[in-house]
C-alpha cells in the first residue's frame, strides 16, 4: 500500500513558503504539509521533542529544507536527520538560496538527496518550484517506521 508523504517545508521566510505551497498546489500535488520557521523546531518535530506537534510514527515524510534558518542551520538538520538509523530514510531535499559549491558539497556528504538553488527571479522561482511538485508527485517514500 502507498501511504501519503507529508511534506516537510523548513523556511523561515514566509512569503518563499507560501510560494513553494502555492506552486506545489498549481501542479495538483496536495498532499498535507507541516511548515517550520527554524531548524529548531524541525529537529523538535522529527525527533519528538518538547511540546509541540512530532512527527507521526510509521508515516512518510519528504523533507524541504533551507540551508540559512535561526536557531539550528540546515546543514545542522541534515546531519542529524541523516545519523539517525530511522530518520535518515526521509529523503531531504536542499532548497536553498545558496549557490556556494562548498556548500552544496557539503550537503551531498551529509546525505543530502538533492540540493535546488532558489532562482531570485520570481516566475522562475515559481517554475522551479512547479518542476518539483512533478517531482515530488512521482517520488516514493519509505515510511519512518521504528525497524533496523
Amino acid at each position: 500500500m502507498t501511504q501519503e508523504v507529508i511534506i516537510i517545508i523548513a523556511e523561515d521566510d514566509a512569503g518563499h513558503a507560501r510560494l513553494i505551497e502555492k506552486n506545489l498546489a498549481r501542479v495538483g500535488l496536495h498532499n498535507p504539509i507541516q511548515r517550520f520557521e527554524n531548524g529548531q523546531e524541525v529537529l523538535d518535530f522529527l525527533f519528538a521533542r518538547g511540546p509541540g506537534a512530532h512527527r507521526q510514527p510509521d508515516a512518510a515524510y519528504l523533507l524541504l529544507l533551507d540551508i540559512r534558518m535561526p536557531k539550528v542551520d540546515g546543514a545542522e538538520v541534515l546531519r542529524q536527520i541523516k545519523e539517525d538509523k530511522f530518520l535518515r530514510r526521509m529523503p531531504v531535499i536542499m532548497l536553498t538560496t545558496t549557490d556556494d559549491p562548498r556548500e552544496i558539497e557539503r550537503c551531498h556528504l551529509l546525505g543530502c538527496n538533492s540540493y535546488i538553488v532558489k532562482p531570485v527571479d520570481y516566475d522562475k522561482f515559481a517554475e522551479a518550484i512547479k518542476q518539483l511538485g512533478m517531482f515530488v508527485s512521482l517520488v516514493r517514500v519509505p515510511g519512518l517506521h521504528d525497524q533496523t
